[in-house]
């Protein structure tokens, strides 16, 4: 019976790692006489991050048919808990220990688990790289990057670009990279290059009522979607900005953005929300290059100064688990005109729901995303071409079976049949 151990954040959590590392656990669990365990993060940053990080608006139980046990057991904050949590996965057993890696700042307590898990453990431990360069790139992220991943055994990534970031972190040592497992050469670490699997936990209402939703909404004939987190490397200025420009040429679009403002949770009347700001921007202003500062970023204020506010469908709040097919099912296609990205679980999201991508050119885009196939690709910053993709999704509208095709390799369970396949 193998025996998997899932370290992320559990479905109490907002965001697309959570729903990442429940997907992967539900894959596992889906292998004949598996046993898996979430073990999660109780709180995943330092307490002065000023936000809100668990889901109270999800109804829908994403773990409901599973027989996947969950413990949230590690905290930030208290290093006491780091080693228990270490203690409590060498108790279990596991032939296989995945750890999500997706902020930098985690490196610290990783690290020493890390530590303990290959003193105490035989089980072969795996890093999931989300990305490797921070989204910040500060000096300290930096640091801590390399301290958490310096000593890791064996990694998987979701794309060469991750590759790329991983052999510059450490330009002094060898990776042996392979897309099917294997035992490396002597001397090096081993790379499983693999993909972002196709989210299963969102599927498409049959019952749906499009021509409803529309009307209600007062959406128009071409409807483009941005969905997820507001944050500035996502580029949703830049999806306002090109939106505007295209919908003085035509009058038959809209743009729906749904998504919470990732800095915007916490109720900042109350005295613990304003001592978490203030102690935030401390150490923002240590550590943090100011281009990278999000404190002033506020693209939704553009939308009525570009008098585009009777076109565009706003849901800023976070959705929950239930409601997120509708925005899907009622788009025509996903904009990720992103400055620069890591594999999306927006994108992979979207491939669920067929639905065409418009992307820019950075990170791993280029790799997912064949210009003309699946979806088309602007040049980053460039908002000209943004209106271009946007316009030609129209004129010349992707076959949404070609969407469908190119997302068939990208299975969950090939995915974990790759992990289970490859030889420590």
């Amino acid at each position: 019976m193998p025996r998997i151990i899932c370290f992320g954040p559990g479905p109490r959590f907002k965001g697309g790692i959570a729903n990442y590392n429940v997907s992967l656990a539900k894959a596992f669990d889906r292998l004949p006489d598996s046993e898996v365990h979430i073990i999660s993060w109780s709180q995943q940053y330092p307490a002065i991050v000023p936000r809100e990080f668990h889901d109270t608006k999800s109804k829908k139980d994403l773990l409901e048919g599973t027989d996947i046990q969950v413990e949230y057991l590690c905290n930030y904050n208290r290093p006491s808990s780091w080693k228990k949590t270490a203690q409590r996965m060498v108790e279990l057993r596991p032939e296989k220990i995945i750890i999500q890696w997706y902020n930098a700042q985690q490196g610290l307590p990783l690290s020493r688990m890390l530590k303990y898990l290959k003193k105490h453990s035989d089980a072969e431990i795996l890093f999931d790289l989300h990305f490797v360069v921070p989204k910040e790139n500060s000096a300290i992220d930096r640091w801590f990057t390399k301290l958490g991943l310096k000593h890791v055994p064996h990694f998987i990534a979701h794309a060469y670009s991750t590759v790329r970031e991983l052999e510059d972190l450490f330009p002094g040592e060898s990776f042996h990279v392979t897309e099917e497992g294997g035992t490396p050469p002597e001397g090096q670490r081993k790379v499983i290059k693999l993909y972002h699997p196709i989210y299963d936990l969102f599927q498409p209402d049959e019952g749906f009522d499009l021509a409803a939703f529309k009307a209600e909404h007062h959406l128009k004939e071409h409807v483009f979607l941005f969905f997820g987190f507001i944050r500035k490397y996502k580029g949703l200025h830049y999806v306002i900005e090109s939106f505007a420009e295209l919908s003085k040429k035509r009058d038959d679009v809209s743009l729906m953005i749904c998504g919470e403002s990732f800095w915007n949770t916490l109720d900042d009347s109350k005295f613990s929300t304003r001592v978490k700001n203030f102690l935030f921007s401390i150490a923002k202003a240590l550590f943090m290059k100011k281009a990278d500062d999000e404190k002033d970023y506020r693209p939704l204020e553009s939308i009525e100064g570009l008098g585009i506010q009777d076109k565009v469908l706003l849901v800023n709040e976070f959705i929950p688990n239930e409601d997120v097919p509708k925005y899907f099912q009622a788009a025509d296609s996903i904009v990720l005109f992103y400055e620069r990205a890591t594999p999306s679980g927006v994108e992979s999201l979207s491939y669920n729901f067929d639905l065409p991508i418009l992307a820019t050119r950075v990170g791993h885009f280029p790799e997912t995303v064949k210009d003309g196939y699946n979806g088309y690709l602007a040049e980053p910053g460039n908002i000209q071409d943004m209106v271009r993709v946007m316009e030609q999704s129209i004129e010349a509208p992707i076959d949404r079976q070609h969407v469908h095709a190119s997302a068939q390799h990208m299975s969950w369970d090939r995915y974990v049949a790759a992990i289970i396949l490859a030889d420590a």
